[in-house]
């Protein structure tokens, strides 16, 4: 073989190679890393801490929607009784959005309560007003008279608190969290309802929440 053909046959071998190699690599993404898992909410995941996770939070809602059902107060009463929502108190090291869990129990009642409770929109009482001024000066029009305040008043406030106490060792962290909710009567300022849950977890290393 030619000394030519020789050098031809590299710049050959080479640029196969080379084209080889791009094709094996392109499209490969995060080839050490781990895939996507889609799980359900209430299921704890290969990702964890000792913290407030997703599974916490349907737990406790859930938990908690059932148990306001089941009062007297609501369960019993001729009218569906009208509740705000009051912010939630988070005393725990862990920075999360705490008024999440009241989100979620208004919407589990909302959805299969059938009726036996209902929740003033007290977020959007700005729009409200600014909508009730737009309908009094006629710039829209209404169906009813504008000048008829319809605003809601509550019978029942809703709020939570979570508090937490926290172990660190050279063993690992232990997190415990107690989840109490209670409802109150906008009259009385009588606690009508009020229950918790509680959780503990241990683990090796420390997670970051945000």
């Amino acid at each position: 073989m030619t000394t030519n053909a020789v050098f031809a046959r590299a710049g050959l071998l080479a640029g196969l190679a080379l084209l080889a190699g791009c094709a094996t690599t392109e499209g490969v993404k995060n080839p050490s890393g781990v895939p996507v898992t889609e799980m359900r909410p209430d299921e704890r995941g290969f990702v964890a801490g000792t913290g407030i996770e997703a599974q916490d939070l349907v737990t406790v809602t859930d938990r908690m929607a059932r148990s306001i059902l089941g009062i007297p107060q609501i369960a019993r009463a001729q009218t569906p009784p009208s509740v705000v929502l009051e912010p939630v108190v988070n005393n725990t090291r862990f920075p999360i959005n705490k008024d999440i869990f009241l989100t979620r129990i208004r919407t589990q009642l909302n959805s299969k309560a059938a009726g036996q409770v209902s929740f003033l929109d007290r977020e959007m009482m700005k729009t409200l007003q600014r909508e009730r001024e737009l309908k009094r000066t006629g710039q829209v029009t209404a169906s009813a008279d504008p000048n008829v305040v319809e605003f809601g008043g509550a019978d029942y406030f809703l709020t939570g608190k979570l508090d937490g106490m926290t172990t660190r060792t050279t063993a690992g962290t232990s997190d415990y969290v107690l989840y109490s909710f209670r409802l109150t009567d906008a009259r009385t300022s009588r606690i009508v309802w009020e229950d918790s849950a509680e959780i503990k977890k241990q683990g090796l290393e420390d997670a970051a929440y945000r």
